[in-house]
């Protein structure tokens, strides 16, 4: 079997603000935007509403959509490993901006940065830096 890519789809209330704040956060870039209006038959309240969003971030593709009501749960974090203590370090501080930190950046006894952080849209991230062989 061929390895499947795992993709982090996150539901908001305003795609575009989201995914800006990631964009400059993690160094990154909306690539593409596709919109409800787009759509055939969209209806005219949803026009301008996000159907699909393509976030390239922290070498990773992120996909963002628009919904009418968000409810996040506490049964998942996403979680990045940096190649640097700076590289996450930054992250971290820019993750945390707004939102609040549950762990603070700290060298862990397996001798990685680590800390977790829920940004100002409620989503949950773990920064490390990766642990050298």
């Amino acid at each position: 079997m061929a390895a499947a890519l795992l993709r982090p789809y996150i539901f908001t209330e305003d795609a575009r603000e989201q995914a800006a704040f990631y964009a400059a956060a993690l160094q990154g870039e909306i690539v593409d935007v596709k919109t409800f209006g787009e759509m055939p038959g969209a209806a005219e309240s949803m026009k301008d509403r996000v159907m699909h969003l393509q976030l390239q971030a922290a070498g990773q593709l992120f996909y963002l959509a628009d919904a009418e009501s968000v409810e996040r749960g506490n049964g998942i974090d996403l979680t990045l490993e940096f190649g640097s203590d700076e590289e996450t370090a930054r992250a971290f501080e820019a993750l945390s901006e707004g939102g609040s930190v549950k762990m603070p950046l700290a060298r862990m006894f397996w001798g990685t940065l680590f800390g977790r952080v829920e940004d100002r849209f409620g989503v949950s991230w773990q920064l490390a830096t990766q642990q050298q062989s």
